[in-house]
């Protein structure tokens, strides 16, 4: 990454950034603006369906065979977002692992607090696998919270005795609601997008008065045992890179095949910025090595 790509792209998030103090619906106005005028590829197609009664935006890749499936679950603190809005980063991932997405669009707080998105992303999973379709052909993906719910989707999963996928992609996950990560105040000036008076007041919206450090809410405090293999990549320009460097590590300690990826000057969920940023390219190329060699294991 030159410095000049990470100072363009500094500057423009700094820009695109929340108001502190900003309402939800402020917030979200703001979201849909920004994706709004990023259209989609045009080899990108995406259709409405649901899976489970939870809905659901179906992605495919024009010239791209699905032989898999990828469970994709958007980010938003919870709050903001919906599975549209990131078809644009599902379709990276499904294209480099021969797979047809499914994007979530699980309920959001402050209207559906916890666990609705839990509920939501464990009722999608389990009609997948109604569906026929083999839980070695499936990875979970997903940034920020949508990263930090898809690792809660396995602990979820795995707890109520189901065959679990066969690996997960986490892009800067967003996994310690306590907001205890000393990265929280030390990557302050780094991080151009997020901080911790901009997540405080979303945190509230989501756990409506429950414990944020429960492991689903939060699941770097999480009994990560029994999990199948994990890759966390974040930028060392963001506040939750010990959200992302502390599930690495607890995952290691409970013998999960985890991989860990610090992308030196990288913002928050960088893949995002291909055509901003080489690095972007580069995480998700890796992405796709590590997902298609567990895939491809799995049938071994």
């Amino acid at each position: 990454m030159s410095t000049e790509q990470q100072q363009a792209l500094d500057a423009i998030l700094r820009q695109a950034a929340f108001p502190v103090g900003s309402s939800v619906d402020e917030q979200r106005r703001q979201l849909r603006e920004l994706t709004s005028a990023q259209p989609l590829p045009p080899e990108v197609s995406v259709k409405s369906g649901a899976l489970g009664g939870v809905p659901v935006t179906e992605i495919t890749v024009e010239g791209v065979e699905p032989r898999h499936v990828v469970l994709y679950f958007h980010g938003g603190v919870y709050v903001l977002g919906d599975a549209l809005s990131a078809a644009g980063l599902a379709s990276q991932v499904g294209r480099r692992t021969g797979a047809k997405a499914f994007s979530v669009d699980y309920r959001l707080a402050p209207e559906h607090p916890y666990p609705a998105a839990v509920d939501d992303a464990l009722a999608a999973y389990e009609a997948l696998l109604r569906d026929g379709i083999a839980p070695s052909d499936i990875v979970f993906a997903g940034e920020s919270a949508g990263g930090g719910l898809a690792v809660a989707t396995l602990v979820n999963a795995r707890d109520h005795g189901l065959p679990l996928p066969a690996a997960t992609y986490a892009m800067s996950p967003y996994t310690d609601l306590t907001l205890a990560g000393p990265s929280i105040d030390t990557k302050r000036d780094a991080d151009p997008l997020l901080s911790r008076e901009l997540l405080e007041p979303r945190v509230a919206d989501y756990t409506a008065g429950q414990d944020a450090g429960l492991g689903l809410i939060s699941p770097v405090f999480a009994d990560l045992s029994g999990l199948p293999p994990l890759l966390v990549q974040v930028g060392s320009h963001e506040i939750l890179l010990d959200d992302a460097v502390r599930l690495a590590q607890r995952a290691a300690a409970a013998d999960v095949d985890v991989t860990l990826e610090v992308t030196p000057g990288a913002p928050h969920v960088f893949q995002a910025y291909g055509p901003l940023l080489d690095e972007a390219t580069a995480a998700l190329d890796s992405a796709g090595r590590f997902l298609t060699a567990r895939l491809t294991g799995a049938h071994a």
